[in-house]
């Protein structure tokens, strides 16, 4: 068998079976006051950040996407698109049981794009939920290279302007797991073709929302559309009702939308 790190996608793959589930996971404080200083929340609120779940279940997509069944190589993988549902408050107090599973292989015109589906439940109920899509490169049929991306939204009002050390992908990577490493070092960048190391795409989403309230019942929307080189002078926007981006100049970064969950929408019974 390839190691995950050199698998090449192959035609008509389809997404593994298997299900990771792990119950009764806790919160520890000290790490969850280590992310929200890495992101810009405030700290000791007795509520989690909307995108913490993510963090507790990166371990269990890894080892899914690591695994035998899994076809397509783990190092490489672009995270192109974040949405998550939040159905009630996240306290730290509670237990939750996170699970984890591959929806669906798709094609794009860069490649084959896995989507990553993760749910938590807490006292039985779902009270959280995601999808990441991850985009493994390589070359595809003309008809998939023809199709064009959709165009950015037009830009919001520049809010603040954020100068980014560095070291941003090594503090994210300290308090995330993801230590991927065109985030960690610039000769990690560079076998993946990057002049310089990569802020992670959720450490961009977590730190545009510390920005602005996301409470009870939201859905959040992402789409990162360039890579932040670090160290880098950033430009936060905001339209005061929920829409954000981060940007260079004029070309975006990171589009995302919060809004309120719609009743009665999302999946009943989770991945």
């Amino acid at each position: 068998m390839l190691s995950p790190l050199r698998r090449r996608p192959r035609p008509g793959a389809v997404p593994p079976p298997t299900r990771l589930v792990v119950p009764g996971v806790r919160i520890d404080l000290d790490r969850l006051a280590a992310y929200e200083r890495s992101c810009g929340f405030a700290t000791g609120s007795d509520a989690l950040p909307v995108t913490y779940p993510h963090v507790l279940a990166f371990p269990l997509a890894m080892r899914l996407m690591a695994g035998r069944g899994f076809p397509l190589p783990l190092l490489g993988l672009v995270h192109t698109s974040f949405e998550a549902t939040q159905r009630h408050p996240l306290r730290t107090d509670t237990t939750y049981e996170l699970a984890v599973r591959v929806e669906e292989l798709r094609p794009h015109r860069r490649g084959t794009e896995a989507v990553v589906v993760t749910g938590a439940r807490a006292g039985g109920r779902l009270v959280w939920e995601s999808s990441s899509t991850y985009l493994a490169r390589h070359r595809t049929p003309a008809p998939e290279r023809a199709t064009a991306r959709p165009a950015a939204p037009p830009p919001l009002p520049g809010v603040a302007e954020w100068r980014l050390g560095p070291d941003v992908g090594r503090r994210y990577a300290a308090v995330s797991g993801d230590r991927n490493p065109i985030h960690l070092h610039p000769l990690g960048a560079r076998l993946f073709g990057f002049p310089r190391p990569l802020a992670h795409g959720m450490w961009t989403v977590a730190r545009c929302l510390a920005e602005q309230p996301v409470e009870g019942a939201v859905r959040v929307r992402a789409e990162f559309r360039a890579p932040v080189l670090l160290p880098a002078t950033v430009t936060y926007a905001a339209d005061g009702t929920g829409g954000f981006q981060l940007r260079t100049g004029e070309r975006p970064h990171l589009t995302g939308t919060v809004t309120p969950r719609p009743k009665g929408q999302g999946v009943s019974d989770g991945p």
